[in-house]
């Protein structure tokens, strides 16, 4: 049996690193899924950025395409941002997307010197059956706010950690997955409506950030691929 640990935020990720769990990097809201859609419309590869600044050096690259979030707004002066919507009315396929987000791409920058992948509600079952081949410990990774607890992650941590925990290949000691799965299950019945006075939906209720929301916690598409990131790239992993 492997274990299942849940990390709140990367602010705390130091105290579950161990260099050799696997860590599923999770930013529902909206990272992760932008992550996944981007790769399901054929964007070939994507290099996850801490600053603004780190992503100048592919300016005018060929077949680069630049993205930055900030706040949940897009970057003035950037073509793409963190909108899931971004990578399904253009033409992505075989370019490389260079990201940076206000916490995911940091969050995919921390857990570097591990075995890292990302998930959403839109891979969700991919990775479940990823993570079951691989038979090795899991820390699910929360993106949080800014190092800070939210809600939406931990949300989506329980879910993935309630089917991970069906299979019968994982079991958990950690009252951190406890707290998820106890808000995952309080929330499934409408989970856009139980976050409605989150600091997220606080922050910008925008209608374009409404559809995001909506979206992303209630896919109409469904992915069978796995990010993984190697050699600081989010790559298509075949198993």
């Amino acid at each position: 049996m492997n274990n299942i640990q849940v990390c709140f935020s990367v602010d705390y990720f130091r105290k579950y690193a161990d260099n050799k769990s696997i860590v599923v990097v999770v930013d529902i809201l909206r990272a992760t899924s932008v992550i996944s859609i981007a790769f399901e419309n054929g964007i070939k590869d994507i290099i996850p950025v801490k600053s603004l600044e780190d992503t100048f050096q592919y300016k005018n690259k060929k077949d680069h395409i630049l993205a930055a979030e900030r706040n949940t707004i897009k970057v003035p002066g950037f073509n793409y941002g963190n909108s899931p919507y971004d990578y399904m009315e253009s033409n992505i396929q075989n370019k490389t997307l260079v990201l940076t987000t206000t916490n995911g791409t940091k969050a995919i920058k921390e857990a570097n010197e591990h075995h890292v992948i990302t998930a959403s509600f839109i891979n969700i079952d991919i990775v479940v059956e990823y993570l079951k081949y691989k038979k090795t410990d899991v820390i699910i990774l929360c993106s949080g706010w800014k190092g800070f607890f939210n809600l939406e992650d931990t949300i989506f941590a329980g879910a993935l950690s309630q089917k991970l925990i069906a299979t019968k290949y994982f079991l958990s000691n950690c009252d951190s997955l406890s707290a998820a799965l106890q808000l995952y299950n309080n929330s499934k019945a409408d989970i856009f409506n139980f976050l409605v006075s989150s600091s997220y939906r606080k922050r910008n209720n925008s209608d374009k950030i409404i559809k995001d929301t909506k979206f992303c916690l209630k896919p109409s598409i469904k992915s069978n691929i796995v990010p993984i990131l190697k050699n600081q790239k989010l790559v298509v992993e075949d198993f």
